[in-house]
């Protein structure tokens, strides 16, 4: 497996962090994965280990304000500013590994933020995976509470309202023991224009869903109490797809790429794969976006 990592511009003129994993030999497809609030790149090692194997090609960036990318972190100014950095991302990756396939898999945040991409840039991709998607959190807040926060977003942006439970994160000990000892992942308070911007973008999703058309693959396990599984429910029922499926897998907490049952995760994500990879190649080959 050959490993790199450098760093881009990103659309703020932040540096942008950037790793890959591919194959020995040539790839048949490529995954680029957006990864979850808090958490970084490197955590999707094994997932990259596992898909390499089987000739894909793996890419994930750090986001705006998360990992070793600038910005500050639990803050950003606009949820747009992760759609701009991602579409960079996805050009530099595309100039890197070209004609070949490329599928987006989103984790949590990076699910709504790949949707979010996904309305504008989904003819370049073949197929998009998505994973415990932020579309309901399960602490939605009312209405007088989304008043309040639109309202600190204004005055005091960058103060801290609320923090993450990694007790939710997976239903392996060790698992968690790794989020919370890991010095990249972020810890600390969520600031009010984060809340704001990710809460207004997850209400914009639901209302634009439709404009989704591409063949998706949507995961979610099925006592997340981090990001409400009826999201997914909810955003299966109203994108635009012919081509889309929903799973839910009994009893797996939020990171089911970290769960005790991830071998069969991966295995659901590859055979997915497998059936849209040769209609994607024949795209590819004939000129067809």
């Amino acid at each position: 497996m050959n490993h790199s990592e450098d760093t881009f511009v990103g659309a703020g003129g932040r540096s942008m962090y950037y790793q890959s994993w591919a194959p020995e030999t040539s790839p048949r497809g490529m995954i680029l994965v957006v990864h979850g609030l808090g958490e970084h790149s490197a955590r999707y090692q094994c997932l990259a280990t596992y898909f390499v194997a089987r000739d894909y090609v793996v890419g994930a960036l750090d986001l705006n304000g998360h990992g070793y990318s600038g910005g500050s972190p639990g803050y950003v100014e606009a949820f747009s500013d992760y759609e701009d950095d991602l579409a960079l991302f996805h050009e530099l990756m595309s100039q890197r590994f070209p004609q070949i396939p490329a599928f987006l898999l989103g984790h949590s945040m990076g699910g709504l933020i790949s949707c979010c991409y996904l309305r504008s840039a989904q003819d370049r991709f073949s197929g998009a995976m998505l994973s415990g998607a932020a579309v309901i959190t399960s602490q939605q807040p009312g209405a007088i509470g989304m008043w309040l926060i639109r309202l600190l977003s204004r005055v005091i942006p960058r103060l801290g309202l609320s923090r993450l439970d990694a007790k939710g994160v997976s239903r392996d000990a060790d698992e968690v023991t790794k989020y919370t000892e890991d010095p990249l992942v972020y810890h600390g308070a969520l600031s009010a224009r984060l809340l704001h911007e990710f809460f207004g973008s997850m209400q914009s999703l639901r209302a634009s869903a439709g404009k989704i058309h591409i063949p998706l693959l949507i995961m979610h396990g099925s006592e997340d109490v981090m990001v409400a599984p009826e999201g997914s429910q909810l955003l299966h029922e109203r994108v635009g797809s012919d081509d889309k499926t929903l799973v839910l897998y009994p009893g797996l907490y939020h990171e089911i790429f970290n769960e005790p049952e991830k071998d069969r995760v991966f295995g659901d994500m590859l055979a997915w794969l497998e059936r849209h990879l040769e209609p994607a190649r024949q795209g590819v080959d004939t000129g067809i976006d």
